[in-house]
């Protein structure tokens, strides 16, 4: 499974406003966003539809990665009923992502 790419136009109709939405902020010639980018596809597929899960190119959406405080690549956030809920920036090993998701998902219920 891929994340869906969204842009400044399109970022807020693909955020759920019910449930957990995690959003990848990199760039194409970002080296560390092409190594996070299989693990977040890996997580996608282990977690289906119960997680969200975006992507936004910086280069291309400058106006939602600026509205997030988004200063380096990459930068993950994940959204819980719409809202920011945690931020990490920087590479890291796929289990953190992982733990972050599980504990999103269990503030909202669906765990």
């Amino acid at each position: 499974m891929h994340l869906t790419p969204v842009n400044d136009a399109t970022f807020q109709d693909h955020v759920r406003a019910q449930g957990v939405t995690l959003v990848d902020f990199s760039t194409t010639w970002c080296p560390p966003c092409r190594v996070l980018l299989p693990q977040l596809e890996a997580l996608a597929d282990d977690y289906g539809e119960r997680v969200a899960m975006l992507k936004v190119d910086c280069d291309y959406s400058p106006e939602t990665a600026s509205a997030y405080g988004v200063m380096s690549n990459p930068t993950v956030i994940v959204f819980r009923d719409g809202e920011p809920a945690e931020k990490l920036v920087g590479l890291r090993p796929s289990e953190v992502y992982r733990t972050l998701l599980d504990r999103q998902l269990a503030l909202t219920g669906e765990d």
